[in-house]
């Protein structure tokens, strides 16, 4: 058995000793000021990011068969997720080429190489059969080499295990990326969709408004055949008409962007979705009274921008690292001959071990600005981390306090639109009774028809604000779902 020389096994002993050292700081989270809990509703405490939770088809609490289809047609299909996808799996990648430096490299060469010295007039024969000319014999040889390179950086200062670190944190930072995107695009799918379900129901409204300033038109000019009212009360009978009918109209081209923008997010041409128009509107969620502090832990953005604080805080080490020498372990070995008959024999056969200790003695200052610039950017990730969370927090109360706002708002809004009905329907019977003029039914009218669009405005606002709030907590407040969830990182 074959012993290493003895000053190589104490620089290997030293490195085994000192491996255990890692420069730069360990992580420890960022220090927040958060409130102790959300003041729009009870139950809510400060919880911890853990985006692994899984995530429920939230989508689901809407009541809509076709809505489900399009949010599981766009988790397949959406070209936006795709290109995050392949992101994630670039961010794994790194992850195993920075594995990789800790292992030894192995790399094996063979040539084959002329070379000669001198010259003259004369002609040389070689021995293998080559001549060459020149005023003075040449010396000239070939050389055959084959041979097996190994090497190892010892991670004496932990700038490996600190890269390993960075490229870990990455890593599950583009995974947190990939689920709010995801979350972000079904959330502008579901919203787009009830937008346009709230159009169809103003759709049906306007036209059934229009077919009954029509009939108004109508007995407006019965009336005025017989005498009984002024030519005005026609014009403004088909004023009114003409102007619901161009409203009617208006609502088309609204519909048809919102059509095109789902298309898109399920990754098909608008030219080939169509979505039918149908009398039903997708029900309403209803919110729990305490909603458990766990949900806003799913918040995926959140959790990506703490793990890029941890990548951060690997980087300095990385860059503290560069002021230390590195230790290389190095070995090579082979068969290097002049002939290519015995060129693979035991007298041609060369080695050589040894370790090689590399320090940078000078580089004009550009170690030290990179340690700069691996804090600053600490620092930047640091803020960025915090403003996230204070967003989070920020936008789960403005939507709690918007639907809270918006619930009693909707009971006033149905009184009065109850209150205008009746009021229309006791106008239209006193004009046919000839006891009010027809300006005053006009009025009644309009004041009914911008009721029934408020009523209905108002649905669409608070349908949206809800998806809003489940894309605030990270996705829902149901039960677990069991279905395919968003990719979390694991090791590859």
């Amino acid at each position: 058995m074959t012993m290493l020389p003895i000053p190589v096994m104490g620089l290997l002993t030293l490195s085994l000793l000192l491996s255990g050292c890692m420069l730069g700081p360990d992580y420890q989270r960022p220090q927040l000021q958060t409130p102790a809990q959300f003041k729009q509703v009870e139950g809510w405490t400060l919880a911890a990011p853990g985006d692994a939770l899984e995530r429920g088809a939230w989508w689901e609490l809407y009541g809509d068969d076709e809505l489900n289809a399009l949010v599981g047609r766009l988790n397949l299909s959406n070209q936006n997720l795709a290109a995050s996808e392949a992101q994630y799996r670039q961010a794994r990648a790194l992850v195993r080429g920075a594995r990789a430096a800790f292992y030894p490299g192995l790399s094996s060469s063979a040539g084959v190489s002329r070379a000669g010295q001198g010259g003259g007039d004369s002609t040389l024969s070689t021995s293998d059969g080559f001549a060459v000319s020149g005023s003075n014999a040449a010396s000239i040889a070939n050389s055959y080499e084959l041979g097996l390179n190994a090497a190892w950086e010892l991670d004496i200062w932990g700038k490996l295990r600190r890269s390993l670190e960075s490229s870990r944190a990455g890593f599950a930072a583009s995974a947190a990326d990939l689920a709010a995107l995801k979350l972000s695009l079904q959330a502008e799918l579901v919203q787009s969709y009830l937008q346009l379900r709230v159009l169809d129901d103003q759709q049906r409204l306007l036209d059934a408004t229009v077919a009954a300033y029509a009939r108004s038109l109508r007995l407006t000019e019965n009336q005025y055949n017989a005498g009984i009212v002024p030519k005005s009360d026609v014009s403004q009978a088909l004023t009114q008409l003409r102007s619901t009918e161009a409203q009617a109209i208006d609502l088309q081209w609204q519909r048809a962007q919102l059509e095109h923008a789902i298309a898109v997010l399920i990754g098909v041409p608008p030219s080939e979705l169509s979505i039918t128009a149908r009398e039903q509107l997708p029900a309403l969620p209803e919110i729990p009274v305490a909603l458990p502090s766990q949900l806003l832990e799913r918040r995926p953005d959140v959790a990506a921008a703490e793990r890029r604080v941890i990548a951060a805080n690997a980087e300095i080490g990385v860059a503290e690292a560069a002021w230390y020498p590195d230790l290389t372990l190095s070995a090579s070995g082979g068969y290097r001959g002049s002939s290519f008959a015995d060129w693979v024999s035991l007298p041609n056969r060369f080695w050589s071990l040894g370790p090689q200790l590399a320090l940078n003695l000078f580089d004009g200052g550009a170690r030290r600005a990179e340690l700069e610039r691996s804090k600053a950017a600490y620092d930047q990730t640091v803020a960025q981390y915090r403003q996230a969370v204070l967003d989070s927090f920020r936008e789960v109360e403005d939507y709690l306090v918007q639907l809270r706002v918006q619930e009693q708002e909707a009971v006033f809004q149905q009184q009065a639109l109850d209150a205008a009905r009746e009021s229309l329907r006791l106008i239209e019977n006193q004009y046919r009774a000839g006891v009010v003029d027809f300006n005053s039914v006009v009025n009644v009218q309009a004041t009914a028809l911008n009721n029934e669009r408020s009523n209905l405005t108002l649905l669409g606002s608070r349908l949206t604000a809800s998806v809003q709030l489940i894309a605030a907590l990270g996705g829902g407040w149901q039960a677990p779902y069991t279905g395919a969830a968003v990719p979390v990182a694991k090791e590859p």
